[in-house]
């Protein structure tokens, strides 16, 4: 079975025992998923949930396990230059690796904040403002100058939904054979249980991240890998707002 893999820091338990169980691993960005799953270059991966509502006739849950924040990202990440009431009529430039947060914030805003908002893939030195997501958003969570005002998106539908926020849906072919379907939804099961306590037990700081141990530990918990009866609603509300 051929793989998407997701190179996220917040994604890596997913594949703690994939090859050693002959997946076949595919890094791409959230964006490049869906594409993929269609031309047929992969079987299977954490479809952007967008995507997944799209897509619900050509693949199928892998049980439950999927991505969502729980009161905030911490990596999917608004960067402004004035607050976020202030923006109708800006242009916001997007990540071009994203494909749910463009229309999570597309939501916010119009819904939530009752405006309108340029928002266009590529990240624009012109733009009022500016959203990165996974470790482009985690290495600028500090702050960005010129941009003094920062909004986590999973923290600002928290706040005006008390619900969690569901990234993406682990997905597979339909017509994928039923050993393999089992053989995947086993490694992942494996992966959530031994994967995030690898993650917890990791010793060392991810310089590339600018992150000690203990703030690896902190990002994870502030996850959810599998879905309850609040991701269930999250996603209802979500579509329905879409």
């Amino acid at each position: 079975m051929r793989v998407a893999r997701i190179p996220y820091l917040h994604c890596d338990p997913f594949y703690f025992d994939m090859t050693r169980r002959g997946l076949e691993l595919y890094e791409m960005v959230p964006s490049a998923v869906a594409a993929a799953a269609e031309q047929g270059e992969i079987d299977a991966g954490p479809m952007p949930l967008v995507d997944y509502f799209r897509l619900e006739d050509r693949f199928q849950p892998v049980g439950g396990f999927c991505v969502a924040s729980l009161k905030r990202a911490a990596s999917v990440l608004l960067f402004s230059s004035k607050p976020i009431e202030d923006l109708h009529g800006s242009h916001i430039g997007v990540s071009d690796e994203a494909a749910t947060a463009p229309r999570l914030l597309q939501v916010l805003l119009r819904l939530k904040y009752g405006l309108r908002a340029a928002v266009s893939s590529g990240l624009d030195a012109s733009s009022d403002a500016f959203l990165v997501i996974g470790n482009q958003g985690l290495r600028r969570r500090l702050g960005v100058r010129g941009f003094p005002y920062m909004y986590d998106l999973g923290a600002e539908w928290y706040a005006w939904t008390g619900l969690p926020f569901v990234f993406s849906r682990w997905m597979v072919r339909r017509d994928a054979a039923p050993k393999a379907k089992a053989l995947l939804q086993d490694t992942l099961y494996v992966g959530l249980e031994e994967g995030v306590n690898a993650l917890y037990a990791v010793a060392k700081p991810r310089e590339d991240l600018l992150m000690l141990p203990r703030d690896i530990v902190a990002y994870i918990q502030g996850f959810r890998y599998y879905l309850g009866l609040a991701e269930h609603k999250a996603i209802d509300r979500f579509r329905q707002y879409l």
